[in-house]
């Protein structure tokens, strides 16, 4: 009885907090039919408390991508990363298989990676010399016990290695549930793959090879994060924000994705063109269904990751957020066997097609960062949706609202 009472008082506590921050209402207006309901208040994208809020209830209790394995390719290949505060790692240890830590020594707290660098066979702090190993083992303990007395029988080194984080690497990206909370990844994953079984499979995966050239890029955006996943799940923007990108294909050729459950909403086209230049074309997905070799679809996995999958390549954007009004934007080019992504014959190719989806991205940018101003107006309501064009939107926000609530 007691447990219950405690665990009452706890949840009416978290709910005060989010209550004192935003009315719980407009929350539930998200929620109702998208011919009535509202998108989330001002308070989602403007408010530094309802950030840290959300910080805990979206990146920390989900399935949150942080970056790609192919950013840390070698054995001792190390990337720091802060998930809104919080100091993570990214290392691939000597088997060949990616870690996530907590980016602080056990001993006094000391960040032990500030830039991305390459290790021979320990991670070792620059305060006192502590070391770990890749698997996140203390292995070292210099002069613990004094002076040359590097162990101390008063000190159990088993109890302070590192802090792993619970994490998956699935088509290259790495999602991380900081929490470990969440429902097993594999079981997250499967409606989407399911969905893609009649584009790739798993034998399709262990082809995918990331580019290195005129493979990566980054933008700066002054919005929430937010809007750049809703933005990416409608078509209905395209005639103003990418006209040249409607003369090929246009609102007519889209169709709407919402995966369910509810964990991805999206976007499709049937009217996709390999890009080709002479008798040089990239490389096809083998398993691709011959009935759909024009479809593409772009897909947000939320929270923070969209891909773009293609025939003959695919993309992975996803989003770090920086403030509530800062977001950095990071796409990464993959594509089917190494010479397509690395070849030499197909270098120009792989530099036009990054160009363009670069410059779609660019375009986005108005977009995104017009709504962040918009946001600041205090007749707004949180919107409205189009009962035709915006269901994968308001599918977006729907998740955001069930989850805070």
């Amino acid at each position: 009885m007691m447990l219950m009472i405690i665990f009452f008082v706890a949840q009416n506590y978290k709910n005060k907090i989010l209550s004192e921050i935003l009315d719980l209402k407009k929350l539930h207006a998200v929620n109702k039919p998208i011919e009535t309901a509202n998108g989330l208040p001002n308070e989602c994208y403007t408010d530094k408390d309802y950030f840290d809020y959300e910080k805990n209830k979206v990146f920390c209790d989900k399935w949150t991508v942080i970056g790609v394995g192919s950013s840390i390719p070698n054995p001792g290949d190390v990337k720091p990363y802060n998930l809104l505060g919080i100091p993570l790692i990214m290392i691939r240890d000597k088997d060949m298989k990616i870690r996530v830590f907590h980016n602080v020594c056990s001993h006094r707290g000391f960040k032990l990676v500030d830039k991305t660098c390459s290790l021979k066979n320990v991670i070792r702090c620059p305060y006192h010399s502590w070391a770990y190993d890749f698997k996140g083992n203390l292995v070292a303990t210099p002069h613990i016990g004094g002076l040359n007395n590097h162990q101390s029988e008063r000190f159990d080194k088993t109890k302070s290695n590192l802090k792993e984080v619970k994490n998956k690497v699935w088509m290259d990206i790495i999602f991380i549930n900081l929490n470990s909370n969440e429902i097993d990844f594999d079981e997250y994953i499967k409606p989407l793959e399911n969905r893609w079984s009649k584009f790739i499979n798993k034998e399709d995966h262990r082809l995918i090879v990331h580019s290195n050239d005129y493979g990566y890029f980054n933008l700066d955006v002054k919005c929430n994060w937010k809007f750049a996943i809703e933005n990416y799940c409608e078509s209905y923007h395209l005639p103003t924000i990418h006209p040249e990108l409607n003369k090929v294909s246009n609102i007519n050729d889209h169709y709407h994705i919402q995966g369910l459950p509810n964990r991805f909403a999206g976007q499709g086209s049937n009217k996709y063109e390999q890009l080709i230049k002479g008798n040089k074309k990239f490389n096809t997905f083998p398993n691709w269904d011959k009935n759909n070799l024009k479809k593409s679809e772009y897909v947000a996995l939320f929270p923070n990751v969209m891909i773009g999958l293609h025939i003959d390549h695919f993309y992975v954007f996803w989003l770090e957020p920086l403030a509530i009004n800062k977001t950095r934007e990071h796409m990464q080019m993959y594509y089917v066997g190494n010479a397509s992504a690395n070849g030499e014959e197909l270098k120009e190719m792989r530099k036009e097609n990054l160009k363009f989806w670069k410059n779609v991205m660019l375009e986005d940018i108005v977009a995104i960062e017009g709504m962040q101003s918009g946001r600041n107006s205090p007749s707004y309501n949180g919107g409205n949706f189009s009962p035709t064009m915006d269901q994968p939107t308001h599918q977006f926000h729907k998740w955001v609202a069930e989850n805070l609530i």
